[in-house]
């Protein structure tokens, strides 16, 4: 085990979960999504090829459910190449010290947001305040302490390519946190999120316990940069994506995807912007 990873002093568990927890979803062959507790991982990589990666690394506490599901979708003993992560706020990478250590396999993030991955830098406070149901009340509770693990973890390449996923490209989005990367396959025009927009309400606790189908903004209590994250949605509205995974919520496809996408960049100060919070200009 490397002693030098560590999670920041407020890491603790999180009683927070949905009806879709432990539910896994094979959204294409070659992309699955794993939903643990509230938050959703990707496994990118057909199962009958041993070539595959993770994104994002859920909840504080949840490796052996990530390792239970790899195993399940590739095979006992098999691990991804990379961790590659949308960013790296406490709900996705909840489990990402555990996976080092016991997959011995790097990690990849956009070079804005590896402080927060180093120990250099804490995210910015949660936002109480904002407007929105319990989820933004108790937010608080919410680790943001940075995590640490040094040279476990390198810049994603500059040039937009994506290790070990060379159909893909990574897609800078802002606005939730300052180095949010999406990633997009040009060739089915499939598109992994992270928390640039999600489809669930993520700042009510009952949307978030039922998982109703509704395509939001990035959640509201820890987005410090709304101009951002409205140019994000913008950009990604623009790739006309067929599928996309979002960190929160169900998968959304097809003219319902873009139907909802076009609304979304559309009306976002309406639909996502909050009317009233600290990070509200």
């Amino acid at each position: 085990m490397d002693e030098n990873l560590a999670y920041g002093d407020d890491y603790k568990f999180i009683p927070a979960t949905s009806i879709e927890s432990g539910t896994g979803t094979e959204v294409l062959p070659d992309l699955y999504c794993y939903t643990i507790q509230i938050v959703n991982i990707v496994l990118i990589g057909n199962p009958e090829n041993e070539e595959f990666v993770l994104i994002d690394a859920g909840m504080p506490y949840s490796a052996e459910k990530i390792i239970s599901e790899v195993e399940k979708r590739f095979g006992v003993g098999k691990r991804p190449k990379a961790i590659l992560l949308t960013h790296g706020h406490f709900d996705h990478v909840g489990a990402i010290v555990e996976l080092i250590n016991h997959w011995d396999i790097p990690v990849y993030a956009h070079k804005l947001e590896l402080p927060f991955l180093t120990g250099k830098k804490r995210y910015p406070n949660p936002d109480p305040t904002v407007e929105g149901g319990m989820v933004s009340k108790v937010s608080p509770i919410f680790p943001i302490d940075p995590i640490e693990l040094g040279d476990r973890v390198s810049a994603l390449p500059e040039d937009g390519n994506v290790p070990y996923l060379p159909k893909f490209r990574w897609i800078h989005t802002p606005g939730h946190s300052p180095g949010h990367v999406s990633f997009f396959r040009e060739e089915d025009r499939a598109l992994i999120v992270g928390d640039a927009f999600v489809t669930v309400k993520q700042e009510y606790l009952y949307k978030v316990l039922t998982q109703e189908k509704e395509i939001s903004g990035p959640p509201r209590y820890l987005t410090p940069d709304w101009s951002a994250a409205w140019r994000s949605v913008k950009k990604l509205a623009a790739l006309n994506p067929t599928v996309a995974i979002t960190g929160h919520g169900q998968p959304m496809s097809g003219q319902e995807l873009a139907d909802n996408l076009k609304k979304l960049a559309k009306e976002f100060d309406e639909i996502a912007i909050p009317s009233y919070g600290k990070y509200v200009n």
